[in-house]
């Protein structure tokens, strides 16, 4: 860009920000139960920005190896941390409950997705319970101005919503999916702000043809400059619907990558691999894998499916450019603000990239593709792109299902010599809360309203702000789908559902592509004893398929495709 355009775009930005600060906020309209008095005397407190980001794979930003532009989130990697070895939850609900309260999904009452309620479960309960306490609750605690604008997921379909769960003020899509004010979907037609349901086509969500990643930082700009105007620190949620199917996004951005997919996935793999390693985020003598037995070759492809797969990628590859480019106007106005310094922004994903609607991929709709009338979604050949260098997606407890950046940024807090550094020690969504806790001054709560509270299951990442070493004293755990995991150091153990376990080195291996189970009987055997005795504490009750099911026994969703690498496993070895 160049300096007078950069100039302008600054221009425009802070004036936005200036003007939706003279915005009044909306009336909060949720019932808000005040928070015990938990504050612990520290001298200087930072602001939290929490981005997430969905459906998006290990290797979709340019600081892990894209080829997609994405210079605002590799600024963040360049002033602050890159943890290469960060994990989610395999799913978007688990996922978003694990991040929100520092617990396992089951433990926070979301084993599977909002929607999943098994009555004589105690972890598929479809909502965040009351035996766990969320950041926004325990960051309130600690006298920070708390708010969110994005996808929630986590319950307002079961009667919990964010101003119910800690958050002062909110703007909410209850369950994603959300990029344009008038969408033919049923779930993205309304949103909630403080509790109220609201049309999403109303003047009170945004004016004009807004796109959603824009929209929800205008809404955060507007509640960080309430919090200055209150004068405390702010606690953020920014659960962006990008990359989310039905991917959307404007013409004029999707044109910018029309074309740059015809290569085929295989080609573009490959570079991402070599961009990887050259980067420091995976080992130099690292191995790829080769693509699943159902994928396509893109060599044998007519030149027509070439032109229709390169269009999904166009469209998911604007997408992320959409919500970079978002991202770098948040961060903009924090700056202008004079907030930037002294704000922790920690970016991350909720899955890896999502393989359903199989090999094919859709293209289907009324509107050009991208457009709000369209239907995209990637499928499991860009899928396994996204994911590089890892196997499998979203659902899977393989590294293409959990493993994804987490970029921690926080120009007064990390350290000078440590910005644009590599941690490599594992790390999880569970993690964010004492690191929340420890850097805000709260106390977390043994009880909360009345209720007995779980306790954290991570550590805190503030020792690698200043280079000091992150340790764990107890294993890392995954269950989704009867698909399972545990990560105890170097190694990790992994199973689908009804399938053996098997046994990874992860310092060797972290494509996993060599199994040792056979070789080391003893340690596979230590740690599934480990992986039975958190299912037993921690409410993680045997899957069984007919939880996925609706009301007639058919699959909850119609994937097209997905059934070629449905449970029971079918893909061939």
């Amino acid at each position: 860009m160049k300096p007078a355009h950069i100039g302008r775009f600054l221009s425009r930005a802070c004036g936005a920000a200036i003007a939706l600060a003279a915005t009044a906020l909306p009336v909060h309209t949720g019932a808000q139960t005040a928070a015990p008095n938990l504050v612990k005397p520290q001298p200087t407190r930072p602001n939290v920005v929490v981005i997430l980001l969905d459906d998006v794979g290990f290797s979709d930003v340019g600081a892990f190896g894209s080829e997609v532009p994405t210079p605002n989130i590799d600024a963040l990697a360049k002033g602050g941390l890159s943890f290469t070895q960060f994990y989610n939850s395999a799913r978007c609900s688990p996922s978003r409950a694990s991040l929100l309260t520092g617990t396992y999904p089951h433990q926070a009452g979301l084993g599977h997705l909002e929607g999943v309620d098994v009555p004589e479960s105690q972890g598929l309960k479809s909502k965040l319970l009351d035996r766990v306490v969320t950041l926004a609750e325990v960051a309130k605690s600690a006298g920070y101005y708390t708010a969110m604008a994005g996808k929630w997921h986590v319950g307002i379909g079961h009667g919990v919503g964010p101003w119910q769960r800690g958050f002062d003020h909110s703007l909410t899509t209850p369950y994603g999916e959300l990029y344009y004010p008038n969408q033919p979907q049923p779930i993205a037609q309304n949103v909630f702000i403080d509790g109220e349901k609201v049309p999403a086509n109303s003047p009170r969500v945004g004016t004009g043809d807004w796109y959603s990643s824009d929209m929800f930082v205008d809404w955060q700009t507007r509640f960080f400059k309430q919090a200055e105007s209150e004068h405390k620190p702010f606690f953020l949620y920014m659960p962006f619907t990008a990359a989310h199917f039905p991917l959307m996004a404007p013409a004029e951005d999707v044109a910018k990558f029309k074309g740059k997919y015809m290569r085929g996935w295989d080609v573009i793999r490959r570079e991402r691999f070599e961009k990887q390693k050259k980067l420091g985020i995976i080992a130099a003598d690292a191995e790829l894998p080769p693509a699943l037995a159902n994928s396509y070759d893109w060599d044998k492809l007519t030149a027509e499916d070439k032109d229709r797969f390169d269009t999904l990628m166009a469209v998911y590859a604007a997408v992320i450019s959409r919500v970079d480019r978002a991202i770098g106007t948040l961060v903009e106005r924090l700056r202008a603000s004079g907030e930037l310094d002294n704000t922790l922004i920690l970016f991350m994903c909720d899955n890896g990239g999502n393989g359903e609607s199989g090999p094919d991929g859709r293209l289907n709709g009324k509107g050009a593709p991208g457009s709000a009338q369209s239907v995209v979604w990637t499928g499991m050949n860009w899928a396994t792109m996204q994911n590089t260098p890892f196997q499998y997606f979203k659902h899977f407890t393989e590294e293409g299902g959990i493993a994804t950046p987490l970029i921690a940024y926080w120009p007064k807090g990390i350290a000078a010599e440590q910005r644009g550094a590599k941690v490599a020690a594992p790390g999880h969504l569970i993690d964010v809360m004492p690191t929340l806790v420890e850097l805000s001054g709260a106390t977390y709560p043994k009880t909360f309203n009345g209720h007995d509270i779980v306790p954290m299951q991570g550590r805190s990442m503030v020792p690698a702000f200043t280079g000091k070493p992150l340790t764990r004293d107890k294993p890392i755990f995954w269950e989704h789908e009867g698909n399972r995991a545990v990560r105890d150091g170097q190694w990790k153990l992994v199973a689908r559902f009804q399938q053996p376990w098997q046994l990874f080195d992860m310092a060797e291996d972290r494509a996993e592509m060599h199994d040792l189970a056979a070789a080391q009987p003893e340690r596979a055997k230590k740690m599934a004893q480990q992986w039975d005795a958190w299912a037993a504490r921690s409410y993680v009750d045997p899957w069984r398929e007919e939880y996925d099911r609706n009301g007639n026994g058919q699959p909850r969703q119609n994937w097209g495709g997905w059934e070629k690498i449905a449970r029971p496993y079918a893909l061939k070895p």
